[in-house]
């Protein structure tokens, strides 16, 4: 379910598994309540992942750093950086996905063209292998389903994702959206945070673990957002 990736004073970073809901208006919305159950402390949810995605989650730890860590995110000063996996080539191999967002029918969500409250995702795309490609994705918002909706957008949805893939012979053995990084300041301290995923077979060939490796320092590359001084690696 997860695993316990860092802790200060103030929260804990959990690395998410694959498939597992952190929507307390679910009925597998049992997350929080495990980490709770094993940390032995009442901990405050501060972000979300869709059921699909795995990595990197913050956990407050008093009412006071959830308030602070949520305006962090709410502000956009939280450095995001998440990996997907598509079997189809992109319309563009890099650029940004800017419009509104709609919710549409069985849960899903569509682009608009429409800019008045925009969804912003910049990404790249490497070939991992013949017919196989790694995305990076730099949300500049936080919309619900809006990394899958982008790339759903230039043609390349994600692998295993139920609602913007089409249907397969072969059901993957989960979605391929990973939440990589994360780097912030608090109270004048950076942090910066990376896990590289650890389930799912296409993210453990060897090709996709040399691309991703290749990536190096994804905050060097050349984003339309860079500008803010970035937190160090922890």
């Amino acid at each position: 379910m997860y695993r316990i990736h860092a802790e200060t004073e103030h929260f804990l970073v959990i690395d998410k598994a694959p498939g597992v809901s952190v929507h307390r208006d679910q009925a597998e919305s049992g997350l929080v309540m495990q980490v709770e159950q094993d940390c032995g402390e009442k901990l405050w949810l501060v972000h979300r992942l869709d059921r699909i995605t795995s990595g990197l989650l913050l956990l407050a730890r008093s009412a006071d750093a959830c308030n602070r860590l949520a305006e962090l995110f709410r502000e956009q000063r939280v450095e995001k950086f998440y990996l997907a996996l598509s079997d189809k080539k992109p319309t563009k191999k890099q650029g940004q996905v800017v419009g509104d967002m709609e919710r549409g029918r069985r849960g899903s969500w569509k682009l608009l063209r429409s800019r008045e409250n925009p969804a912003i995702t910049e990404f790249y795309s490497y070939s991992a292998s013949p017919g196989l490609r790694l995305f990076l994705c730099k949300p500049g918002t936080g919309r619900t389903h809006q990394i899958r909706v982008a790339l759903k957008s230039v043609g390349s949805p994600i692998i295993g994702d139920p609602i913007y893939h089409e249907a397969v012979t072969e059901t993957p053995d989960r979605g391929y959206l990973h939440a990589w990084q994360l780097g912030f300041m608090l109270d004048g301290q950076a942090y910066r945070f990376r896990a590289d995923p650890q389930q799912g077979e296409l993210f453990q060939q060897p090709e996709v673990i040399d691309a991703i490796t290749a990536i190096g320092d994804p905050g060097v590359l050349k984003w339309r957002s860079a500008g803010k001084p970035r937190p160090p690696a922890v």
